[in-house]
């Protein structure tokens, strides 16, 4: 199955370079906001950006991004809002938004009711979904929905999943594995874990995907040292920590936004070299 998702990366990969998938909390504040972003990290040239639904409870998400899901959750983020949100932004001709791929708890999906919750994903935008709390190497059943649903299952895949699991697990995936950095939660880091290139290269072996790496990357360096190792990159605490300005009543929204979009076109640039 082609997916809008598969056609980037082989967009991406013609042009030599790595793609570059900045995350945003859908909600902080609000999802005007939300909107505006994603308009303008679209203005910036993103690849793909990864929508985390906010969730009381996260999955391996740092102080960063929890403090951000509170956020949302406290000014009642509701799932149907933010899809309607998407619709709404598709709609508009003027606006172009690469592939958006949901970070979202089963809880979610399950409480919204999956085949409805895949249905209106789709209908929203959205092309591919991760969920960290269902086990990968159980997920063949609901990648059968997600995949008739014309959406991706992305896998994650950490340092420390043996390599057994590892194979069962990339068995059920699409679009792209997600590779976890390192043991942990997220959160911006001054360097990359030495054994990453083996745990990619050993990931290379079992699957076709490409591989994006996620979990502590935040400025050009990280990107440099993933060159020729990974096919893309996911940067999330250092661009969801900026959100937080938004609360407060010295800064203008407008140049909160301006600030995360220079900060994106700054990691889109540096996927080029």
């Amino acid at each position: 199955m082609t997916t809008s998702i598969s056609e980037k990366f082989a967009q991406v990969k013609s042009e030599n370079r790595m793609a570059f998938m900045p995350f945003i909390t859908a909600g902080d504040p609000d999802l005007e906001t939300t909107a505006d972003v994603l308009k303008e990290l679209a203005a910036q040239g993103v690849d793909l950006v990864e929508v985390g639904f906010p969730y009381s409870d996260p999955i391996a998400d740092g102080p960063v991004i929890q403090a951000s899901y509170t956020r949302a959750l406290n000014n009642k983020f509701h799932v149907h809002d933010l899809f309607e949100t998407l619709k709404s932004l598709s709609a508009d001709e003027t606006v172009q938004l690469p592939p958006l791929v949901a970070m979202v708890s089963y809880a979610i999906i399950f409480r919204y009711g999956a085949e409805k919750f895949l249905q209106e994903a789709a209908g929203a935008g959205f092309s591919g979904l991760i969920v960290p709390d269902l086990p990968g190497d159980e997920a063949s059943d609901f990648a059968e929905q997600v995949k008739s649903s014309n959406l991706d299952l992305v896998q994650l895949v950490s340092p420390l999943t043996p390599e057994g699991r590892t194979r069962r697990i990339v068995q059920t995936a699409s679009g792209f594995i997600y590779c976890i950095s390192v043991a942990g939660t997220t959160g911006v880091r001054d360097e990359l874990p030495p054994e990453l290139t083996a745990h990619l290269e050993s990931l290379r072996e079992l699957t076709d995907l490409p591989l994006a790496v996620g979990f502590g990357i935040s400025n050009p360096e990280h990107v440099n040292t993933l060159r020729g190792k990974a096919d893309g990159f996911i940067i999330g605490s250092a661009i969801v920590k900026q959100f937080a300005a938004f609360s407060d009543e010295n800064q203008k929204r407008e140049d909160v936004i301006a600030r995360i979009g220079e900060y994106a076109g700054q990691m889109a640039a540096a996927t080029r070299g």
